[in-house]
């Protein structure tokens, strides 16, 4: 059984970060202060703290293309994949790699999309039909 994992990371402005993470993506909000937030993501905890974000440049090669390192992300099955990206499009959230299947047909067959939140932090989101291929080479 897996086990939620935290990560606390820093946004710039804790009001937009929840329009994001519980508008957007439809995250619970927990615990507050007037420095943070913690919110139910998929399951796992993350920490927002106000400060300057992580840095980050496109130097992960994904396929053809190159995505923002460092990153973090969740994998989902595929429905709430589609589901998800269904409501990061209706709210017009730009995709920095747009909804797409990879290894089609292959071991570790997977949807991945690539976005940021307001703050500019990069999250991948993951679906897989088959989650036992999760790690499958």
């Amino acid at each position: 059984m897996l086990m939620p994992f935290h990560f606390a990371y820093h946004v710039r402005d804790l009001d937009e970060a929840r329009g994001f993470y519980s508008g957007v993506l439809g995250c619970r909000e927990g615990r507050s202060t007037d420095s943070w937030v913690d919110f139910d993501f998929f399951g796992h905890q993350i920490s927002l703290h106000l400060g300057e974000p992580f840095a980050n440049a496109p130097t992960g090669k994904v396929g053809d293309h190159l995505v923002p390192m460092p990153h973090f992300g969740v994998v989902l099955d595929v429905t709430r994949f589609q589901e998800l990206a269904a409501r990061l499009e209706a709210a017009g959230v730009e995709f920095v790699l747009p909804p797409s299947r990879r290894f089609a047909g292959q071991p570790g067959e997977q949807w991945t999309m690539f976005f940021r939140d307001p703050s500019g932090n990069p999250i991948e989101v993951k679906g897989f039909a088959d989650h036992s291929a999760i790690f499958a080479s």
